[in-house]
């Protein structure tokens, strides 16, 4: 009876909690239509607060911060978006327009074909798509075989054991994508410069030699940290030290 009553007490927590973070999603949408951003701000953050995590969160305040001209909130905010869902293309087309706002104009370097397939298809989709796809192609190719099996005219039977095949062959490469967008999610942290200026140094400490300089918004590939420094490394190639405080991870 005990068990009971503590699960349905779960319940309850978690649908007054559900109710809660849609009515404050409701009112800093509400907000942000009057044109008070700030106050929209910050019951988004009151709702990220919570424990909510998801892309119209995010993508509601990269627009807030946007509308205030806050560059590095904005563009932090568009990528958290996109890391959730890298596809959603309002969230693309806004993340353009804000780095537009960013100092620092970084040439990536050139990639190879393989690089451009990988940015354009494998990591459009986070992993957990991959694995779904692969899962469905799996079913789908137990399927296709037994029809083949099952089948009394050749014409069928081609038919059936060629699909199949295909099949097999999708299944074979969405589990390659499935391993290569987790290996991509896990081993690559990026993260967004807020600091109006920051130095890059040559070495995790101050008195290191400055090589370059980087401004807020900037986005940065984190490589190792050591105390209160953070190796980085930018799309054009550059590596160095930035303080920690001055980025936050994505």
């Amino acid at each position: 009876m005990k068990k009971v009553l503590f699960i349905l007490f779960l319940s309850l927590v978690s649908f007054g909690f559900s109710q809660s973070a849609d009515e404050l999603f409701s009112q800093a949408n509400g907000l942000y239509k009057d044109g008070k951003y700030q106050k929209s701000i910050d019951l988004y953050e009151k709702i990220e607060g919570l424990g909510v995590q998801s892309e119209e969160l995010y993508f509601n305040l990269g627009n807030s911060y946007y509308k205030l001209n806050m560059v590095a909130p904005s563009i932090y905010n568009y990528e958290r978006a996109l890391k959730i869902n890298p596809i959603n293309e309002d969230a693309l087309i806004n993340l353009e327009f804000a780095n537009r706002m960013a100092m620092d104009a970084v040439i990536p370097l050139p990639k190879s074909v393989f690089q451009k397939f990988s940015d354009a298809v494998i990591y459009k989709l986070p992993y957990e798509s991959w694995a779904i796809i692969s899962i469905l192609l799996s079913f789908l190719g137990a399927l296709l075989f037994l029809l083949y099996h099952f089948s009394y005219t050749s014409s069928k039977k081609l038919l059936f054991f060629n699909t199949s095949i295909l099949s097999s062959i999708l299944l074979i490469l969405t589990v390659f994508f499935a391993f290569k967008a987790f290996s991509y999610e896990e081993n690559t942290l990026m993260a967004i410069v807020f600091e109006k200026t920051a130095e890059i140094k040559n070495g995790p400490t101050l008195n290191s030699d400055t090589m370059f300089e980087l401004h807020e918004g900037t986005k940065i590939q984190v490589l190792d940290g050591i105390d209160d420094w953070m190796k980085i490394k930018l799309a054009d190639g550059k590596i160095g030290w930035i303080i920690a405080e001055y980025i936050k991870e994505i």
